[in-house]
């Protein structure tokens, strides 16, 4: 694990800082920055959503799903769980905490918007992260790209329909075209250019021009993160520094998810009888999100001053410890399963 990965709460918690520092002290820049839109679409955020998911699309090998057929009860239960439960449970927690637990300390309007910026999260299953607590756990690295490359598929088709469903039985309001248009921009269109961009340069097979060009931009994510993140939290920084509490009220049910998922896949890898290196990534595949889709998604719906973008934006703030303290799991629980 690289140093941004290792210390990656450390690095958002010090962006959000900066991030509420520079709102309050340079409030007309963010305000011009925030007017820089289109069709509902931040432009500048948009730039550094395509700088940061870029890379990751470039890592992916469809080509590998052609082993599928070989070990398919691992992808059985990364699909059942990351198409068929997770993105419910979200939705419920969401409406528990935020409609009933935690009524009385959140309006309705601002209450609705973390239940949208969950229901996000939960419809985006983790997509590059997963190579890295794949490789902590000692997981296949060609199963777990299988698996990454079947979840990216049904997340075209599927994300959109979902999550449109949940937001509406939640009682938002979310234009059909906005939503389509999100999924295009930052899942078809990133993923076209990372086929395209892996093809040409890997023509021989021998990885050495894709691992040098990934070497390249793979810091550029870093810099695309790290930026949305001081950007979102400078647009909200009036509202954070007025209600500092919401942070840990959103975290609360997306602890609870997590922690939560994981029992549920784990408990499902031991009943199919998986082996351990397949267990573990398919199990944290369906954990993690693919945050940084559900921040670019929350803006263009909601805004960039909205509550679900903030909401997004603190599943990145709560994913990385977590994740370790599961991976720390599933190594300590090896003789579980068969090797």
């Amino acid at each position: 694990m690289g140093l941004f990965e290792r210390y990656l709460t450390v690095w958002v918690g010090l962006c959000i800082i900066a991030g509420v520092a520079l709102g309050n002290i340079f409030p007309s820049i963010f305000a011009i920055i925030a007017g820089l839109e289109y069709a509902h679409v931040n432009l500048v955020v948009a730039v550094l959503i395509w700088v940061m998911i870029y890379p990751m699309m470039v890592q992916i090998d469809f080509s590998s799903i052609k082993d599928i057929r070989k070990k398919p009860q691992g992808i059985i239960l990364t699909v059942i769980v990351n198409w068929l439960i997770k993105p419910f449970s979200m939705a419920f927690l969401g409406w528990l905490f935020f409609k009933v637990l935690f009524a009385g300390w959140v309006d309705p309007e601002t209450a609705e918007q973390y239940i949208a910026g969950m229901i996000l999260l939960g419809v985006a299953p983790c997509t590059a992260m997963v190579f890295v607590w794949s490789q902590l756990t000692k997981g296949d690295p060609n199963y777990t790209l299988v698996q990454v490359s079947v979840n990216d598929i049904i997340m075209v088709f599927a994300f959109a329909p979902i999550a449109a469903f949940l937001l509406g039985i939640s009682e938002i309001h979310v234009p059909w075209e906005t939503l389509l248009l999100s999924v295009v921009l930052y899942v078809v269109i990133p993923l076209v250019m990372g086929i395209l961009t892996r093809n040409r340069l890997d023509r021989k097979n021998d990885h050495s021009k894709l691992t040098a060009f990934l070497d390249k931009i793979k810091p550029w994510s870093v810099v695309g993160l790290l930026s949305t993140v001081v950007l979102l939290f400078g647009f909200q920084a009036e509202k954070i520094i007025d209600q500092p509490q919401d942070i840990v009220l959103i975290a609360i049910p997306l602890l609870i998810q997590t922690y939560g998922i994981f029992v549920i896949a784990y408990l499902g890898a031991r009943a199919l009888k998986l082996s351990h290196n397949i267990a573990g990534p398919a199990c944290l595949i369906g954990t993690s999100n693919f945050f940084e889709l559900a921040v670019a998604v929350a803006i263009s719906l909601f805004g960039l001053h909205s509550g679900a973008a903030l909401a997004t934006v603190v599943g990145v703030l709560v994913e990385v410890p977590v994740m370790l303290s599961l991976v720390a799991v599933v190594n300590r629980t090896r003789h579980w399963f068969r090797q």
